[in-house]
């Protein structure tokens, strides 16, 4: 039996927001999943300790892009607390896509709940060239590769 290997390039990759057409990036980054590890004592067992998995931590995404459309932005500030008003921020799926060399979406994850957390601006300097990139920070309440 052959085994074929895929190998894809980071470079060619496509983020897809609920509602939000413009979702272009430059940089996707936080696709980490960790569980705690607990050891156990047992009792008469001096070999080893028990380690189970407990909860799993998610870290943030981080996307970044150069500043383009306003719905990234309005989403954001749908979340921010406004004085004496109750806020209910908009949680929307979200999902990252690598794409294969013939332009096809190959490997998919599916990133449940996401929420926007962080903002961060371009740094804006005279005598610079580089282009004003923007920052979004994500939290979420899952993260699966699917087929």
């Amino acid at each position: 039996m052959s085994v074929t290997r895929h190998l894809y390039v980071t470079y060619r990759f496509g983020v897809e927001i609920d509602q939000i057409a413009e979702a272009a990036f430059s940089e996707c980054s936080g696709l980490n999943i960790e569980f705690e590890v607990f050891e156990w004592e047992e009792g008469g067992q001096n070999a080893f300790r028990h380690r189970l998995p407990g909860r799993a931590r998610l870290s943030n995404i981080v996307l970044k892009r150069g500043i383009a459309s306003m719905d990234l932005w309005t989403w954001f500030a749908e979340s921010l607390p406004v004085e004496g008003q109750a806020v209910k921020p908009k949680r929307r799926s979200l999902g990252i896509v690598l794409y294969g060399y013939a332009g096809a979406p190959e490997v998919r994850w599916s990133v449940k709940e996401a929420l926007p957390v962080k903002w961060v601006g371009p740094t804006l300097k005279t005598g610079a060239s580089e282009i004003a990139v923007e920052t979004f920070e994500i939290a979420h309440h899952g993260l699966t590769r699917v087929k």
